[in-house]
């Protein structure tokens, strides 16, 4: 057989490492590439506008990625439902759930573009936003919210080719669309001084050229299911599933950027030093955790397809071989950065101090990174068998009863005459028990079973 790089790959047979690597390479090479546009945009700004720039679009992502629940959660569902129809190779029902999808992706971005500008700077006030940062922040936040939908329906699209397997596209198409970046990036920021209002601008084109290369490679795919006007007009049923499917999986990264804007509330008031700091931190921890997002997401396609097709059997080997790979994996991509931390660190700033704290930070979270593997790919699994409830309730556990009180909690207790503020290190520590009491929650609810009573329910609607 004629191997075809770009066509979707049918994962119920095989090797069930080979076809989960094989398939989370692509993948974790976009991943990559989209974590490049803020690390792009921070570079740039850092080095072209100074700290405070760095500063300012590093606070907005609480924010960014809290209006951005709505496309979570189409999303997942998307790769859940077209993976289960792909697999029990169910034509009908999977044009009409990619239809779904476009149409609900549209409604979610007006609903973005209208509410977004109106709660950016109450929020921010909220958020204690230092006044150096707060209107750099506004003007970065508001210009996204604005072109919101060439991002969201890029997410879509890419988890909808990801669905039926074909993470290979998504990769070629976020690729091109990191490079476009950075060059606006540079043209915007370093050649015409537009600041962080150029940086956001350069992000909304890209994205908007991503999508666009997603639904054109959708419309081609003809071979696996059909892409028509009638499609596209709302249908109860795969609305319905999409809904129930991705709601949970919305509320659980509701919860998760609701943690994160409590979180940089704390992160606030320990000055610009330290929120320059955690945005260094946070950009080069956006690369050291795609290996356990990656897997977590291949996982999710995995166990779809197998259990549409009825094949359990390779789920759970799937489960237990992909994630010691992934933890494997892990390990490495830890260990390279804390060899080349520092000088990594030193692309943000040129600030010794900086780079000193950021590096510090770093060392804290890092035995976290392996651990976060076991939540991912186990949430994954469970997710592709389309119970996406439990891992809510993992995340709720991790990121609400467990993260925040312990980050206030422990900064408090370190609070000396020397440290007025505490001792900002205790944030990560925090961070660090909560991704390992997470991975035994993960375990223990992966292990109890209950989750399989989902499997396989969408296909046979």
């Amino acid at each position: 057989m004629k191997f075809k790089l770009f066509a979707p790959v049918d994962m119920t047979q095989g090797d069930p490492v080979i076809q989960i690597v094989k398939f989370t390479i692509p993948m974790l090479i976009g991943n990559i590439a989209q974590q490049l546009y803020n690390t792009a945009d921070s570079v740039i700004v850092g080095r072209f506008v100074g700290d405070n720039a760095l500063a300012a679009v590093g606070s907005a992502g609480p924010i960014l990625n809290l209006m951005l629940v709505l496309f979570i959660g189409i999303s997942v569902g998307a790769s859940i439902v077209v993976s289960q129809y792909f697999g029990a190779r169910q034509r009908e029902s999977l044009s009409r759930s990619i239809g779904a999808c476009v149409v609900l992706t549209g409604i979610a971005s007006l609903i973005i573009m209208a509410l977004g500008p109106l709660v950016t700077m109450p929020l921010l006030r909220l958020l204690r936003t230092p006044e150096s940062i707060i209107y750099w922040c506004r003007n970065y936040l508001i210009i996204i919210f604005i072109g919101i939908a060439g991002g969201g329906y890029y997410n879509i699209l890419s988890g909808v080719l990801r669905g039926l397997g074909d993470s290979m596209s998504a990769l070629l198409y976020l690729l091109a669309a990191t490079f476009i970046n950075i060059f606006l990036d540079l043209i915007f920021v370093a050649f015409l001084g537009m600041g962080v209002a150029g940086v956001a601008l350069a992000t909304v084109i890209a994205q908007f050229i991503s999508a666009f290369l997603s639904l054109r490679r959708l419309t081609k795919m003809t071979d696996y299911f059909d892409m028509k006007k009638e499609y596209l007009l709302p249908d109860q049923k795969y609305i319905a599933s999409l809904v129930r499917l991705g709601v949970p999986s919305g509320i659980t990264q509701a919860i998760f950027s609701m943690s994160m804007i409590v979180v940089q509330s704390l992160t606030n008031s320990f000055g610009e030093t330290f929120i320059a700091a955690n945005v260094i931190v946070m950009r080069i921890d956006g690369f050291v955790v795609l290996p356990a997002m990656s897997f977590g997401a291949a996982m999710t396609t995995y166990a779809g397809q197998n259990i549409g097709a009825c094949h359990m059997d390779r789920v759970s080997e799937g489960a237990r071989k992909g994630t010691l790979t992934a933890m494997a994996i892990s390990a490495v991509v830890t260990g390279l950065i804390l060899v080349f931390g520092r000088p990594i660190m030193g692309l943000f700033t040129k600030t010794e101090k900086l780079i000193d704290l950021s590096y510090h930070m770093m060392q804290i979270m890092a035995a976290g990174y392996i651990i976060i593997e076991i939540t991912q790919c186990l949430s994954g699994i469970m997710r592709g068998a389309g119970d996406t409830v439990r891992p809510m309730w993992i995340s709720i556990a991790t990121s609400i009863a467990i993260r925040i009180p312990l980050a206030y909690g422990l900064v408090a207790l370190t609070r000396t005459p020397d440290l007025p503020q505490g001792d900002c290190a205790m944030m990560y520590v925090s961070m660090l028990i909560s991704w390992s009491l997470g991975a035994v929650i993960s375990l223990i609810v992966y292990r109890a079973g209950r989750w399989q009573k989902a499997a396989g329910l969408i296909a046979r609607e």
